[in-house]
């Protein structure tokens, strides 16, 4: 393993954990000597790391630290790549645009080697195959990230209308459609509404009650999948 693979590998390491962990832990993980992690995390310190813990105590990372950009390794570049270019293909015009920026910045600090594997990725991603136009997908972006109850007209797959409120707390991104998934206040329970099929979205200034990490949590164990089963 090269030193600099030892290194990011030392950050994963502990990113993982949420309190402090031995020397004596990180050295074993990484198959390496005491002396050696030591002179690893003083390495880290040096390159801006916010590693804060001592011998004989343990080591925690600060959050807010960022990779150096020569520990990037090809494939983590390539799924770099391939994961902005899928954004900027089939997320909302705003995502789609942050991802382009977010690549560019990455772009602009790598080495000249590095930039090149990213500049001349071989990995591409189609056209999308459908457009699916309805409500604009950032606004229910922003209500998710701030919590925010929404308002919407909803028709099902066999043509029945309906007016719902809803706890917003993810959405995903199919290949064809995309889709809201949601505590609904009408039915009580989990729901998931496919996007195209929403009109008149209103993002609330009402905070619903949940956190969203909660609800995301208690969704997944009813679900008991690792994706939902779409509304028809």
């Amino acid at each position: 393993m090269s030193r600099s693979q030892r290194l990011l590998d030392l950050i994963q390491i502990l990113r993982r954990h949420r309190r402090p962990v031995s020397g004596q832990v990180l050295a074993t993980e990484l198959g390496i000597s005491l002396r050696t992690l030591y002179r690893d995390i003083a390495t880290l310190q040096a390159q801006g790391a916010s590693i804060e813990g001592e011998a004989g105590i343990g080591y925690i990372l600060k959050p807010g630290f960022m990779l150096p950009p020569l520990m990037f390794s090809e494939d983590e570049i390539e799924a770099m790549v391939l994961g902005s270019r899928w954004v900027s293909k089939r997320a909302d015009p705003r995502l789609a645009l942050a991802a382009s920026n977010a690549l560019a910045k990455i772009a602009a600090v790598l080495p000249a080697d590095l930039r090149e594997d990213l500049d001349s990725s071989t990995l591409l991603v189609g056209a999308s195959s459908t457009e699916t136009p309805g409500v604009d997908l950032a606004a229910i972006r922003a209500a998710i990230r701030g919590e925010r109850k929404l308002a919407f007209a909803y028709v099902d797959a066999v043509g029945a209308a309906s007016q719902r409120t809803v706890w917003p707390f993810a959405l995903g991104f199919f290949e064809k459609v995309r889709v809201l998934v949601a505590w609904c206040e009408t039915r009580e329970d989990f729901r998931h509404f496919r996007t195209e099929r929403m009109t008149d979205l209103v993002v609330t200034e009402t905070r619903y009650p949940r956190r969203r990490q909660a609800l995301l949590k208690e969704w997944k164990i009813a679900e008991g999948i690792s994706h939902p089963t779409l509304l028809s």
